[in-house]
């Protein structure tokens, strides 16, 4: 699977955090399915130009909460009990954490309910059609 992270550096979270909260939604929406094998840590650090280490901290972080199983010398996947590491209570947390950032930053620059609503319900369709790509890849 090719995994799609969107890191923004002005986001004020720690990228590390960005990943997990990014992985944790991949294998929610089943997009990352329990087996499945995640990227090397220097490919993904390459692919996102940050820090092997950052990767690390990631893939060690989702290990503890049981959404990965790292293998060493084979690579990191996703635990059989993965669904287990992502909660309700998790995926309302992120999403509200992340409509309270959106909407301060829309705010502070002034652009619309509108506006935003728009281009949220744009990137949304990008992403849905990009997600059910992925599935049949990962189907295929």
């Amino acid at each position: 699977m090719n995994l799609h992270l969107h890191i923004d550096p002005q986001s004020g979270l720690p990228v590390y955090r960005q990943m997990i909260d990014q992985i944790k939604y991949y294998v929610a929406s089943g997009a990352l399915k329990p087996g499945q094998q995640l990227p090397s840590v220097r490919e993904l650090a390459q692919r996102l130009s940050i820090n092997p280490t950052t990767v690390v901290k990631a893939y060690n972080e989702l290990e503890s909460e049981h959404v990965i199983e790292l293998h060493h010398g084979k690579g990191a996947f996703v635990s059989e009990r993965a669904d287990a590491g992502v909660s309700a209570f998790e995926k309302d947390k992120v999403v509200r954490r992340l409509a309270r950032q959106l909407a301060v930053e829309s705010q502070q620059i002034g652009a619309t309910y509108g506006f935003v609503q728009d281009v949220l319900d744009e990137e949304w369709q990008q992403l849905s059609g990009a997600m059910k790509n992925m599935r049949k890849a990962a189907e295929g």
